[in-house]
């Protein structure tokens, strides 16, 4: 078998081949752009679906190096760190604090139901978190650095798992968000707010309008690097007392206190460059992860994966039914919601967009939906997630 290992530079510039590729391929294939899943998932995946056909035959194998991909994700989750902010969370209102309730509660639900499941197949509890709120609430960057984690700690396939639980949550999502909100409209005879327009009003500000300059770019990486390099040191504290956490979370927590102390002090950080920067790494190390993802692990996983995936959905729309609409208030704005949690609790933000825009359409505008949505699944649900998760993970190590 011939065997070839990348280094540091060969690794990146496969990295950004396949996710243009990926970017090439989205705009010619409109079921993806529909579905919106992300390039570097896209062009990774292809590439590990070359390295499955050179596993299953014996011919050629690749190893790829991580160094690189690793301090990508912590970039990634140090840039949500930062946006955490208590302050925006009070300025969103009773509205944005209900949905974030709701989709906390619905995060522990998956990752107990996840568990349970996994148990009762004889896998690894890590499996069940790894087709858990990792994938379906997280998504595909929650899953691309907590699936190694799970990886190293004896779950073996658990990255797959957790990549392609993401990848069926961004179809699920978008197939029960838009029956759900039908049926409770039909039911409660719901009618859109007539005051309620699209004008644009309805939005917090979250960035600064400032030019992107020099200056500011490099403001946002001196604060990047120091809440990376202050919070590296969390995570070797608690291991000496007993709790396991993952690398990125210590930058994660110092970012949102840097975050919360400008605030409280009335200084702006460079939010905009911040988010670019994030975005960029973000789409790298995807494609780095997915690309070395050994998919010949899954076939062993597939019957209980099918199987767990299906009660998430039925439980994501059961939940937005039942739960979601009631402590939203019964009424038009809680239908939006309730459609865009189908899509956000299993698969990510834009589908929860796409969701709600695709049934306000037909059915009129709701202002609170579209305003306490985004808020919620760009500010908090990530930082949520990620300390649930580790609770869990300490929990079942």
């Amino acid at each position: 078998m011939f065997e070839y290992t990348f280094n540091m530079a060969e690794t990146l510039a496969i990295a950004v081949i396949l996710l243009l590729l990926g970017k090439g391929i989205k705009k010619r294939v409109p079921i993806l752009e529909r579905f919106f899943i992300p390039a570097p998932v896209i062009g990774g995946t292809l590439f590990s679906i070359f390295m499955l056909i050179g596993h299953n035959t014996g011919t050629f194998t690749f190893n790829f190096d991580s160094i690189l991909k690793d301090f990508l994700m912590v970039i990634f989750f140090t840039t949500i760190g930062f946006s955490a902010s208590f302050e925006l969370l009070k300025k969103g209102g009773i509205g944005v604090a209900l949905f974030l309730a709701a989709a906390t509660i619905l995060v522990i639900i998956q990752d107990v139901v996840g568990v349970f499941l996994a148990k009762a197949f004889n896998l690894h509890p890590y499996i069940g978190l790894a087709a858990g709120s990792i994938p379906l609430t997280g998504g595909h960057g929650t899953s691309g650095a907590f699936g190694p984690v799970l990886e190293e700690a004896g779950a073996a396939g658990a990255f797959s798992v957790a990549i392609a639980s993401a990848t069926f949550g961004l179809v699920a999502g978008c197939l029960i968000g838009g029956p759900v909100a039908k049926r409770l409209l039909q039911k409660y005879n719901l009618k859109a707010k007539t005051t309620d327009e699209e004008t644009g009003n309805s939005t917090i500000k979250l960035e600064s309008d400032n030019p992107i300059s020099e200056g500011t770019l490099f403001d946002s990486v001196v604060v990047i690097s120091l809440a990376m390099g202050i919070g590296a040191c969390i995570p070797v504290f608690s291991k000496k007392l007993g709790l396991v956490l993952p690398g990125y979370l210590g930058p994660m927590v110092i970012a949102a206190i840097i975050r919360n102390i400008a605030d409280a002090q009335k200084k702006t950080l460079p939010m905009k460059e911040i988010s670019i920067i994030g975005s960029i790494s973000l789409s790298l190390f995807l494609s780095m992860a997915l690309m070395s993802m050994k998919l010949w692990e899954l076939a062993a996983l597939a019957l209980p994966l099918i199987v767990i995936l299906l009660i998430q959905t039925v439980i994501m729309a059961l939940f937005a039914y039942h739960i979601t609409f009631r402590i939203m208030g019964k009424d038009y704005d809680a239908a939006v919601l309730a459609t865009g949690h189908c899509g956000f609790g299993l698969g990510a933000t834009p589908n929860a967009m796409a969701n709600m825009e695709t049934f306000t359409s037909v059915n009129g505008f709701s202002a609170k939906a579209f305003f306490v949505l985004p808020l919620v699944g760009s500010l908090f649900i990530d930082f949520v997630n990620a300390s649930i998760i580790t609770f869990f993970m300490n929990i079942f190590k």
